[in-house]
């Protein structure tokens, strides 16, 4: 069967999804989007990481099934997923910074390895079909500098245990594909992995990130500080892989052959921009900015990283949106209605969906027709 190529609403409207990390920064937009889509949401996830919180602005837990528990809690995430036989699977939970990687690596490998496992092992108990994306990261790549930007089949690695976790958690989730969701073992679930990175937009406040960073200083007319301003990355809102991940995800229900692939969802090589380039393009939108250039060589960072995106061009249809420019704008925009006395976090949020669904259909994107 031809994959189903059209309108996300076609495809998720009445659909039961679960969401785990649904109260991180991916996790909240995601779950906004599929409410607008008229999907059924059940999240698992900790309680939110960051104050102020995306996911409580938006009064989501209102609007979904909300369970807090650790995924490290194998009997209970097996429960809970299959009471509730879901449809689509996303799992997004994962301890996500680089630098708390250093702070506490136990924590780090123990979330993004076991946690995925778990996650895996229970879908095995399903008996109703379910596709299932399991999303990594762009640098679960052994990082070589290359400039043409990692393919699906490059070498897995990582320097930091932040990399190192999510390259492992590649070869347990393949592992696991090859042994136990095969056709041999007559499984209705079908899984593929999304590898992303450098997401920036609203709603973010997570430490040791630039552009929340730059927020959270410049708000309070402080200068922000830069560690490593000339390394370059493939810069990309956060809806960009969120309509990579929604589009595998609709492949993958129809499309067998898409049964253990990854796919890599980014900006256009050509599109990489450095820290600082980040920053300057941020500061067009706020007044009084200020930074400061202070190297950490405790922390290892890739000079160079970027993705080649075009298994998911030419397998799924999938590309890009926005350009930097409008990428940095929407952030920047975002983070101004929020500092608004009266601002109304679901109202902008949506408006942004809707902005980002709609520059979609100029541009022809199939997902959007």
């Amino acid at each position: 069967m031809k994959p189903q190529l059209s309108n996300f609403q076609n495809i998720f409207k009445g659909k039961k999804v679960i969401i785990t990390g649904h109260t991180g920064f991916k996790g909240t937009w995601l779950t906004m989007w599929l409410l607008m889509l008229g999907a059924k949401v059940k999240g698992i996830a900790l309680n939110p990481y960051s104050n102020p919180s995306h996911y409580k602005k938006l009064k989501l837990s209102k609007m979904i099934i909300d369970k807090r528990f650790n995924i490290l809690d194998r009997k209970r995430l097996t429960k809970e997923i299959i009471q509730f036989k879901p449809d689509f699977v996303f799992h997004l939970a994962a301890q996500a910074l680089v630098k708390s990687s250093y702070t506490d690596p136990i924590s780090t490998w123990d979330t993004n390895l076991s946690g995925t496992i778990n996650v895996i092992s229970a879908l095995r108990k399903l008996k109703s079909k379910c596709a299932a994306v399991i999303v990594t990261s762009d640098k679960c790549y052994k990082n070589k500098e290359i400039k043409r930007g990692y393919r699906e089949n490059d070498e897995l690695g990582g320097y930091d245990p932040y990399s190192a976790s999510k390259g492992a958690a590649e070869i347990a989730i393949q592992s696991y594909i090859k042994s136990f969701f095969n056709r041999n073992t007559n499984t209705k679930v079908s899984i593929a992995i999304g590898r992303a990175g450098n997401v920036i937009g609203g709603g973010d406040w997570s430490k040791d990130r630039i552009l929340p960073d730059c927020i959270r200083s410049w708000s309070k007319n402080k200068k922000v500080i830069m560690r490593s301003p000339y390394s370059t990355r493939p810069w990309q809102h956060v809806l960009e892989p969120l309509s990579g991940y929604l589009t595998l995800a609709q492949n993958l229900e129809y499309n067998y052959k898409l049964h253990g692939e990854a796919f890599n969802f980014g900006p256009k090589e050509t599109l990489s921009r450095s820290v600082m380039d980040l920053v300057k393009e941020m500061s067009l939108y706020w007044q009084n900015v200020k930074w400061k250039i202070v190297h950490d060589k405790k922390i290892k960072e890739a000079g160079l990283l970027k993705l080649n995106c075009k298994k998911a061009r030419d397998l799924l249809q999938w590309k890009s949106n926005m350009n930097f420019s409008q990428t940095v704008k929407l952030t920047a925009n975002w983070y101004k209605d929020f500092y608004n006395k009266n601002s109304d976090v679901p109202h902008i949020t949506k408006q942004q969906i809707i902005l980002f669904v709609s520059l979609a259909k100029k541009n022809k994107l199939i997902w959007s027709k």
